[in-house]
């Protein structure tokens, strides 16, 4: 019985994560979308298009730290669930990916930071 009630669970997980691919390529336009302000400010020294540039960034960002929290704590419960796992490769695994997840989650937050507070944009923020 247990068994159905994972693979319902795992059903689930794959509804929410292709919501999340939708989202990622609403990222991809939007970025797409700020790398076309940052340009028009960069050749014309145009403010406007500066200040349309930083909320982009920041929206951009702010919108990734929901989706990396998502995973983080996602990857947090299913580490926790696996508290009486005898299964100690699984557990470390389980261990190893919230940890992944949680570091994502902490460089989005700095990427956000410095989006926020970067007025002259003089970091250049990637996705690397």
């Amino acid at each position: 019985m247990n068994d159905i009630k994972d693979r319902m669970d795992k059903l689930e997980d794959i509804k929410i994560e292709n919501f999340i691919w939708v989202i990622y390529i609403a990222i991809i336009f939007l970025s797409w979308y700020a790398n076309s302000k940052e340009k028009k400010y960069l050749l014309y020294n145009d403010e406007q298009s500066k200040r349309e540039y930083q909320n982009l960034l920041i929206l951009i960002f702010s919108i990734l730290v929901i989706v990396y929290y998502y995973f983080a704590k996602a990857s947090y419960d299913d580490y926790i669930k696996l508290k009486n796992e005898n299964n100690d490769r699984k557990k470390n695994l389980h261990l190893a990916l919230f940890i992944g997840s949680f570091l994502v989650l902490i460089s989005g937050v700095i990427f956000l930071s410095i989006a926020i507070m970067d007025e002259n944009i003089d970091v250049e923020l990637a996705f690397n």
